[in-house]
């Protein structure tokens, strides 16, 4: 066996073993964990979503779901981003993936696992689908929850 910088190869490369190379030497930061490392990057490379605010006990709204609340000119109070995360709460105690919850004429669609708002629908008078939403259509949900005020 020949041995390339302290590794026993079972096989000789047809140009021998002079011309190999060791690879660079990658460091870690030092005073970072590897959880440290992790989190900061996923937190980085986050797709977009948003956090409300602070009093949101994380739940995000994607782009998509931002665009579609700014368009139709719907604006969430403190509460009903409580409301919501509480929503969301209890849709991942009960195991949902992903939820429908129904509040004040707007269904938002959420991923329970990431807590992220991912689409709102709104149900607007001016639009000639009766100010509610009965007309549309939901899929690939696994639950839903109807907020009541």
């Amino acid at each position: 066996m020949q041995e390339v910088d302290g590794i026993n190869i079972p096989f000789v490369p047809i140009g021998g073993v002079g011309g190999l190379k060791s690879g660079p030497q990658i460091n870690p930061p030092a005073g970072k964990s590897f959880e440290e490392i992790l989190k900061g990057e996923l937190e980085r490379t986050d797709s977009g979503a948003q956090s409300v605010d602070s009093l949101s006990n994380g739940v995000k709204f994607s782009h998509h779901a931002q665009t579609r609340l700014e368009s139709r000119n719907i604006q969430l109070s403190t509460e009903e981003v409580k409301q919501l995360s509480d929503a969301v709460d209890r849709a991942g105690q009960k195991g949902s993936r992903d939820s429908l919850v129904l509040m004040n004429n707007v269904g938002f669609i959420v991923n329970v696992k990431n807590r992220t708002v991912v689409t709102a629908v709104v149900g607007d008078p001016v639009s000639g689908n009766g100010g509610n939403l009965n007309d549309n259509v939901f899929t690939n949900i696994d639950s839903a929850i109807v907020i009541n005020q």
